[in-house]
């Protein structure tokens, strides 16, 4: 008889509570592979920039690589890299909040870092308004129109997927518990939050450390 009580019936065929279990590690581990998998990808992308710009550098065709010492303006990219770096220590800072038991101070540092997201955008979208060379001018301002176009992309991509999260994190306030939120609990919604804001602090962490990188190439090199 409790063989049969433990037995989930769906239509016709029955799910044992060792299959919802497993069910529940694949869709965890699913957070934690597909997240490291997108880091890998974005990380073959940026290398392609990266190859692009060192070997225009390298072969400077015709003395084309940076007429004139010519450079995006650098307030622009200091704006740029403290508002990404800003938002990246953010979201790092509130999943450690989260772990300590805080839901309500990873939800700010949340927002917070959202905010700093979209000030990033603004200031590349508007950089890419006040550059001193065209687009293919030369192999500089070639290389800089894609990284900052790359970049753009990047940082939407960044802030839809925290904001997805954010959305979830209110969705579940409301359904929790006053003596256990349901972010912390074991519970299915619980653990496949934490992957998921696992997955997203690992990328943005990469997202900072690609974004120092490629400051440093054109800013200040």
């Amino acid at each position: 008889m409790s063989d049969i009580t433990n037995v989930k019936s769906h239509g016709d065929f029955t799910e044992t509570p060792e299959e919802r279990e497993f069910e529940l590690r694949a869709a965890v581990g699913s957070y934690w592979t597909g997240g490291r998998l997108f880091i890998g990808i974005y990380a073959f992308f940026l290398a392609s920039i990266a190859f692009a710009y060192f070997y225009l550098r390298s072969a400077n065709n015709g003395q084309l690589w940076r007429p004139h010492n010519v450079t995006a303006p650098t307030y622009f990219g200091w704006g740029i890299f403290a508002a990404t770096l800003l938002a990246g220590l953010l979201v790092i800072y509130g999943q450690t909040r989260l772990r300590t038991g805080s839901v309500l101070d990873w939800e700010v540092a949340g927002w917070t870092a959202l905010l700093s997201i979209l000030v990033a955008i603004t200031l590349q979208v508007w950089q890419l308004t006040e550059l001193p060379f065209f687009p293919g001018s030369s192999g500089y301002a070639s290389s800089f129109i894609g990284w900052a176009v790359a970049d753009v992309v990047t940082l939407l991509i960044g802030a839809y997927w925290l904001e997805t999260i954010l959305a979830r994190s209110l969705r579940l306030r409301k359904d929790g518990e006053k003596d256990e939120p349901t972010h912390l609990s074991m519970s299915v919604q619980g653990q496949l939050f934490r992957a998921n804001v696992s997955a997203c602090t690992y990328f943005w962490g990469f997202v900072v450390l690609g974004s120092a990188l490629f400051w440093m190439m054109f800013y200040l090199i």
